[in-house]
């Protein structure tokens, strides 16, 4: 029986794609490998156009932090989630939807992220949670950033 899906495969650059009708994932080789986690950056519905990507947080390629305050971790994960954005054809224009998960009271927080945000996101606007959580991706995780966005 003949498969519908497509696969290609390049584990050295640590960038793959699977395309399943529906499904794309978007693993981008400036990206951890997120395959021992289980994960994929993002994920496009390609029948819908919408891009769902998975939380980001300050992580290099070795799972490390390279910035220990909640600013410094911010503006990292808003690279990270624009490196997302790209690979999978969308854009910071095209955000629908962004969840940011702050350790600790989000309130506390707020002064600090808020003109950052605002400049990141300029005038796309999207619909915006924020969430102060216990815990993160690693001790050292202060933020992290998932996303729904829409193709260009």
């Amino acid at each position: 029986m003949a498969s519908n899906s497509s696969r290609e495969l390049d584990y050295n650059a640590l960038s793959y794609t699977i395309d399943t009708m529906r499904k794309q994932l978007i693993n981008p080789p400036q990206r951890y490998d997120g395959r021992p986690h289980g994960l994929s950056h993002a994920v496009v519905d390609t029948a819908s156009g919408i891009v769902y990507i998975s939380g980001q947080v300050d992580w290099d390629m070795n799972h490390q932090v390279s910035s220990h305050t909640v600013e410094g971790q911010l503006r990292n994960v808003l690279t990270n989630l624009t490196i997302v954005l790209d690979a999978a054809g969308s854009s910071v224009e095209n955000l629908l939807h962004l969840r940011i998960y702050v350790r600790g009271e989000l309130g506390e927080s707020m002064e600090a992220i808020a003109p950052i945000l605002a400049q990141f996101l300029a005038e796309s606007r999207p619909a915006l949670t924020g969430i102060g959580v216990a815990s993160l991706a690693s001790k050292e995780t202060l933020v992290e950033i998932e996303a729904t966005a829409a193709l260009k």
